[in-house]
């Protein structure tokens, strides 16, 4: 059991370096709006192509409410730190719980 066990902690250490640096590049992306960013840059053109798929189907739920600030960061911000605290975190202390033989 405790081969599976380490199989979830390497899984939920993964996922949570996967969303920290997906974080980032969400942060990045935010960061450079804020600038008049060439887009045929390379970098631009990668941050577009990696963010544009989450953050585009939230701007069509919310939309520019708030005028001409893009909240849509913020709330792939606060939903990856949900994910990270209750899923990976839930992952975590399973796989705690299956290396003490608590679970049957």
């Amino acid at each position: 059991m405790f081969i599976f066990a380490n199989l979830l902690l390497t899984i939920a250490k993964i996922l949570d370096i996967l969303l920290t640096v997906y974080m980032w590049i969400v942060i990045i992306r935010a960061l450079i709006s804020w600038v008049n960013p060439d887009p045929y840059n390379p970098i631009v053109r990668f941050l577009h192509a990696v963010t544009d798929p989450v953050l585009n189907p939230i701007r069509k739920v919310i939309g520019y409410r708030l005028g001409p600030i893009d909240i849509s960061p913020m709330v792939v911000i606060l939903a990856i730190i949900f994910v990270k605290y209750f899923l990976i975190g839930s992952l975590i202390e399973l796989a705690y719980k299956l290396k003490r033989g608590g679970i049957i």
